[in-house]
């Protein structure tokens, strides 16, 4: 059990990492740079930033949801969801910035998250990227043509946690699921 997908918040960090790139990149890159701040806020600060589902897809992670915004799937059915508001959807390879977003469901840390991984990787070619990935990501198993979850466990193990520290993270973040079903 894990926390409802952060929409908002995940929309500022996307927003974030197109102005920093100037309005507009490749959707490839940019769901590969969202994975891998998730991925390094869960491994952290013990808790993801988007609290999307993982998926492994033929070129590497990916954070589901925020792929299905992408492709222009309204999810939630609301008729302006956040992503909307800031981002287009997908325009060939391409998604662009409509207008600067606020990052104030962002918290410092995952400010700082966010630049660090643009400074690491914000000039590599989409391609090099996946690449990158595909050697260095162990939770990533090529699914061929299909998709395949990647639970949260799989990604700590990775990030070289102990037992004991993922049961930590997993069920903090389980609390926190069950808080925000009592409080909604």
């Amino acid at each position: 059990m894990k926390p409802r997908y952060k929409e908002e918040k995940t929309a500022q960090m996307a927003a974030l990492f197109l102005k920093m790139r100037g309005g507009k990149m490749s959707y490839i890159k940019l769901l590969k740079l969202m994975y891998m701040v998730d991925r390094e806020a869960l491994a952290r600060l013990g808790r993801p930033v988007s609290y999307d589902s993982f998926s492994s897809m033929e070129h590497g992670p990916v954070l589901s949801t925020t792929y299905n915004r992408m492709k222009g799937e309204n999810t939630f059915g609301r008729p302006e969801p956040a992503w909307e508001k800031y981002i287009t959807t997908r325009q060939g390879y391409d998604v662009k910035l409509k207008k600067e977003a606020p990052v104030s469901e962002l918290s410092a840390a995952e400010i700082k998250l966010i630049e660090e991984v643009f400074e690491q990787f914000g000039n590599w070619y989409r391609w090099k990227i996946v690449d990158y990935m595909h050697d260095n990501f162990p939770e990533w198993k090529d699914p061929g043509d299909s998709s395949t979850p990647i639970d949260y466990a799989e990604v700590l193990r990775a990030k070289q946690k102990s037992p004991e520290e993922t049961a930590e993270i997993e069920a903090e973040i389980a609390g926190l699921a069950v808080f925000e079903r009592l409080t909604a």
